[in-house]
């Protein structure tokens, strides 16, 4: 049994044009050609898509353009309905990440180190993502989702959740530490879960009120705005703003010893900063770069077993343009969410 669209069937997609879109109107909405089946592929029916800020940074420039033509979105939420198989039936809910494929060749892949690899497939970057009805993937790179979580709900664990959960492994964060998390966003509110999880005592620091508030409602042992200093020094901290600025704030809470683990795809320009007092003491600063298939498989075994409710405010496809706006001006607490 294969899906009922018709071959030449037109699908409605959410559309960055590098040579047309414009701050005005981030993505313009457009009939696009249904994607046709590949060998080894999925075609799915999007039945949500998270919005994430690396989406953000490809529209507005800060990642290097790799197609004229891209549709965004990387967080997808979606129903098998064309190139099933056995471990993924027809009408199987499945994720998609932003690591939509790797070559399996390189020294990296062959290193346990997919994540790095020469030859990265990038959803909704390299090839088109989720904002749309329907979306072509890698069958090896969708994740059967746990069936505790709505649609809405289970979107943003699917970048910002695994890349935090990376985070933590990056940082080599051990229950029961003192763990900072500068800028509170999707990903850090979904981190938190987790090393409550652990027994850490988390610390953020993070402008603007309504991420403070709601860092606290979580439960966060201390919030701090961006000028304040955690009351401990901190056996890791994870970044999250992309900013070189708080990554150096963040340098200058650790222990000896401690770690920053840099949670951005883009980070503007590191200010200087004083070796002998900051880094010396072997304090380290590590980046994250992207996921493999293993994070994302612990992760959403463990955020079905804790059984995540992010909170979401929910967009329709035709008001993508708003959500990336919502994003941007960081105007909602939780994740932002497209169900077509």
């Amino acid at each position: 049994m294969e899906s009922d669209l018709p071959p030449e069937s037109e699908l409605k997609a959410a559309v960055y044009d590098s040579n047309r879109s414009s701050p005005a109107q981030l993505v313009e909405i457009m009939d696009v050609p249904r994607p046709r089946l590949m060998a080894g592929h999925l075609l799915l029916r999007v039945l949500a898509c998270g919005v994430c800020r690396t989406d953000l940074h490809i529209i507005e420039g800060d990642l290097p353009a790799l197609s004229p033509k891209i549709i965004p979105g990387h967080q997808i939420v979606g129903e098998v309905v064309e190139g099933a198989t056995l471990r993924l039936p027809l009408g199987t809910r499945v994720g998609v990440s932003w690591m939509g494929g790797v070559d399996g060749d390189c020294w990296y892949c062959q290193n346990h180190m997919e994540n790095l690899c020469d030859h990265p497939v990038f959803t909704g970057y390299s090839v088109n993502g989720g904002y749309a009805e329907f979306v072509l993937v890698r069958e090896d790179f969708a994740y059967p989702l746990p069936d505790e979580l709505d649609n809405a709900q289970v979107a943003p664990l699917l970048c910002a959740g695994i890349i935090g959960f990376r985070s933590l492994r990056v940082a080599g964060v051990i229950p029961g530490e003192k763990v900072g998390l500068f800028g509170f966003g999707s990903s850090a509110a979904l981190a938190i879960r987790i090393l409550q999880f652990w027994k850490c005592q988390v610390y953020v620091v993070t402008r603007g009120r309504a991420h403070r508030d709601f860092a606290t409602s979580l439960g966060a042992t201390w919030v701090g705005d961006e000028d304040t200093v955690p009351p401990a020094l901190l056996d890791r901290a994870i970044t999250f703003a992309p900013s070189g600025k708080v990554v150096i704030s963040a340098l200058s809470c650790l222990r000896k010893g401690g770690v920053v683990a840099v949670n951005a795809i883009h980070l503007d320009q590191m200010p200087a900063f004083d070796y002998d007092k900051l880094l010396w003491g072997e304090r380290q600063i590590r980046s994250v770069a992207n996921m493999t298939r293993d994070d994302a498989r612990d992760f959403l075994k463990l955020a079905g077993q804790l059984q995540f409710r992010p909170e979401v405010t929910i967009f329709s496809l035709e008001d993508a343009h708003k959500a990336l706006i919502a994003v941007k001006n960081e105007d909602e607490s939780g994740s932002i969410v497209i169900v077509p």
